[in-house]
């Protein structure tokens, strides 16, 4: 990407939105084009495909997306099969109609099979049944990754997809239906302390293994991959180290200085029971995460207790 390209980053407000925005700025990328959701829906193709005519975004980053953890993903998977696939589908074809040079799509973990060998290496995708709980979402980001493959695989076309792990960082969103494992425990833990209450419930038991990339290491990759990668298959993001959710509540616990008890409400679901990225593709273009997950919760919270997060009900 040249320093003065115009650079248009969906989603810009969200964790990975901001992360990117953030990073471009570091890095001398100041011609940068964003949209509130209020000023424009990517849901309605007419009102995006105007967008793109006015504005002839040279680079693409698709951080946009309806998001949330398994209580939202279950309650709602219309909404996020419609929302996701709505907006995958016109920002893609409206940056090809205006002549876009490079597209990055951002995607998910969860397309990967519920089952899938462990670390999950990207061409396990679409060989197993997903996981339930976020079913909808996933088969939405699926379709966004195979349209990029099927654009670059017949038109030579250079957009790209990148699948991140569970992510976190500031920015996130701390609601208390809605929110990742991550921040939902934080929130929790922060709460309980500043109560004082004897115990934090935790959902599951415990059992389920995740692998943690703090969102400002995905912004470097993100930005990395667009100015050196233009193969047609998906990019892993991840750290490629496996974290128990039991052993996650407890570093958050010691982070925030909760001494009181953990408790597991085993009638809640699990989730996927393992999720570790192969992160092999990434390394060997020369990538690999810096923010340890201790030091990553620790910058995280912090940020949480200065307020610039989104609280929810």
């Amino acid at each position: 990407m040249e320093k003065n390209a115009k650079i248009y980053v969906a989603g810009h407000r969200g964790m990975v939105g901001s992360a990117i925005v953030r990073e471009l700025n570091r890095q001398g990328y100041h011609n940068l084009i964003t949209r509130t959701h209020a000023e424009l829906d990517l849901t309605r193709q007419a009102d995006v495909e105007k967008f793109f005519a006015d504005e002839k975004p040279e680079y693409v980053f698709l951080a946009a997306a309806r998001v949330g953890g398994i209580i939202a993903n279950s309650e709602s998977p219309a909404d996020f099969m419609y929302e996701n696939t709505m907006i995958e589908m016109n920002v893609i074809h409206s940056a090809i109609a205006n002549g876009c040079k490079k597209l990055e799509f951002l995607g998910s973990a969860c397309i990967y099979p519920k089952f899938a060998p462990q670390p999950i290496k990207e061409d396990t995708l679409l060989t197993g049944s997903l996981e339930p709980t976020n079913e909808a979402y996933a088969l939405a980001k699926i379709l966004g990754v195979k349209l990029c493959e099927h654009l670059n695989n017949d038109n030579g076309i250079k957009y790209i997809s990148i699948m991140p792990t569970n992510l976190y960082g500031p920015n996130d969103s701390y609601h208390t239906r809605n929110s990742h494992v991550l921040p939902a425990m934080i929130r929790r833990f922060h709460e309980a302390k500043v109560e004082c209450k004897p115990f934090v419930v935790c959902w599951g038991d415990g059992t389920p293994t995740r692998d943690f990339l703090y969102a400002d290491d995905l912004a470097d990759l993100c930005v990395f991959l667009m100015n050196t990668y233009d193969g047609a298959s998906t990019i892993n993001a991840g750290t490629g180290v496996e974290t128990p959710l039991k052993d996650l509540a407890e570093l958050i616990a010691k982070i925030i200085g909760y001494k009181g008890e953990i408790r597991w409400d085993v009638s809640m679901p699990n989730g996927t029971p393992y999720r570790t990225m192969d992160v092999s593709k990434a390394a060997a273009l020369g990538w690999r995460y810096k923010t340890k997950l201790e030091d990553g919760i620790r910058l995280t919270y912090e940020n949480f207790l200065r307020g610039n997060v989104r609280i929810g009900d």
